[in-house]
């Protein structure tokens, strides 16, 4: 049997991430700053380092072609519009997400068109077996002989792979599940997937390959790790959806390449994620318009609008403390719209159990929807329908005045679109031509005697 000699250890100390204070060994609370569980082990650079000449010059930014960097299409339109056309060659991007949201669903989505394309790609799972990826590729559609597929761990046997196949697209499905074995802390920890996220930027750089983490998130929908994590990748996509409803949404938090107004949105089929060309006709498919406590509100999602319903119910409350329960909207705005409605639009809702939600999966927490909000509210405490051709825009100050809200001519043009004839908008919302009747308030006690709203 032939015996290996073991490599060197890289020598390794513990430092605060906070405010980088050394310890000789790991411990809950930081000396210097005083914060908990900052205290990570990283890696040190025994030889001091050496200054040598740049591999390219500095150019005047003039000189600098913006034509470098073209991105790679994936195919999948609802992606490529949040990318801003696809994945840029010596990219990283993160994608967070929650458990069973269909992130590895979207991804080996994303790979199957490059490679349809003549492109090599790479999948590099580190949760699941190679047979269950297999699986799920064969549902979708998306077996392609130049689609590769690894199960690794290992950050050393990870960067082997690429250097093997020279991919122009990876996919590493979690960061948070790889390890870096010179460090001795465990795969997960704050430590590894600092490194782990470093050393996987260099090779993007250094071989002009788009890379694609996966990355865990919180119970708080924060993405898991150190915040380092994402200041070193160049795009951060949010994946949100709920299970129990077939919309997924795409967002970009950051976005080094382009702009992170952009939304994509697709819906979870059989046959995999399905991109949604009409997302206000989806949202708006199975109201029931004449119904107490209902509301159309179009908002917007960066540069989208989106016209939904939203719904809310107000009973009496059968303890000494009203319940609320809100789903798809922001709980605070609720609490304030409740105090607004009873101070200054007399109408007794305080002492009630309320029920919000926005209907159809989506979420709605811009301010925008505060009035369409505040109406349905009022119309289930009333029981009086507000008319079905009525959308409603607008935010809520704290004494009951309207305030006008940005892209209002998108707003209301996409409702004029899908039929609405007449909109109830803050009175100092500015003229537009959109082909629908536009209301101008000043409060919302105007818009509720407008729409006849009081018993």
């Amino acid at each position: 049997m032939a015996l290996t000699t073991s490599q060197p250890r890289r020598k390794t100390r513990y430092a605060c991430i906070e405010c980088g204070t050394g310890a000789p060994k790991w411990s809950g609370k930081c000396d210097g700053c005083g914060e908990w569980n900052t205290i990570v082990e990283e890696p040190v650079d025994a030889d001091p380092v050496v200054v040598v000449a740049p591999a390219v010059p500095a150019r005047p930014i003039t000189e600098v072609s913006s034509l470098d960097a073209n991105p790679l299409p994936t195919g999948i339109a609802e992606f490529d519009r949040v990318l801003g056309g696809g994945l840029v060659p010596g990219s990283v991007t993160l994608v967070g997400g929650e458990p069973g949201v269909g992130k590895s669903t979207l991804l080996l989505q994303v790979l199957a068109e490059p490679a349809r394309s003549g492109a090599t790609v790479l999948y590099l799972s580190a949760e699941e077996s190679t047979q269950q990826v297999r699986r799920r590729a064969e549902r979708l559609g998306a077996l392609h002989e130049r689609l590769y597929l690894a199960a690794e761990t290992d950050l050393s046997r990870v960067l082997g792979h690429v250097d093997q196949l020279r991919p122009s697209v990876v996919v590493i499905d979690s960061i948070q599940t790889v390890f870096d074995p010179e460090l001795s802390s465990a795969p997960g920890s704050v430590g590894q997937v600092r490194q782990c996220a470093h050393r996987l930027v260099r090779l993007a750089k250094e071989r002009d390959i788009a890379v694609i983490l996966v990355g865990h998130v919180t119970k708080e929908g924060a993405l898991a790790g150190p915040r380092v994590l994402e200041h070193v990748v160049d795009t951060v996509l949010s994946f949100e959806g709920d299970r129990h409803h077939t919309l997924r949404v795409v967002r970009a938090t950051k976005h080094r390449f382009g702009s992170t107004q952009e939304l994509g949105l697709f819906a979870m089929g059989e046959g995999g994620l399905e991109a949604v060309a009409d997302p206000s006709e989806m949202f708006l498919a199975d109201r029931r318009p004449g119904i107490a406590g209902s509301v159309i509100v179009p908002t917007l999602e960066g540069h989208r609008p989106l016209v939904v319903e939203l719904q809310a119910l107000v009973a009496a409350s059968g303890g000494g403390h009203p319940r609320r329960s809100v789903t798809g909207v922001d709980p605070g705005r609720v609490g304030l719209l409740l105090a607004v409605l009873e101070r200054r639009v007399n109408v007794p809702v305080l002492g009630l159990d309320t029920y919000a939600m926005a209907v159809g999966g989506a979420r709605v927490t811009e301010p925008g929807a505060d009035l369409g909000l505040a109406l349905a509210i009022v119309s289930s405490a009333t029981n009086v329908a507000v008319p079905a051709d009525v959308v409603a825009v607008g935010e809520v100050g704290l004494g009951g005045e309207l305030r006008s809200v940005g892209g209002i001519e998108r707003r209301l043009a996409e409702s004029a679109r899908l039929g609405f004839s007449r909109a109830i908008v803050p009175r100092s919302t500015p003229e537009v031509d959109v082909g629908l009747q536009v209301l101008r308030v000043p409060t919302v006690h105007a818009a509720v005697d407008l729409l006849g709203l009081r018993e």
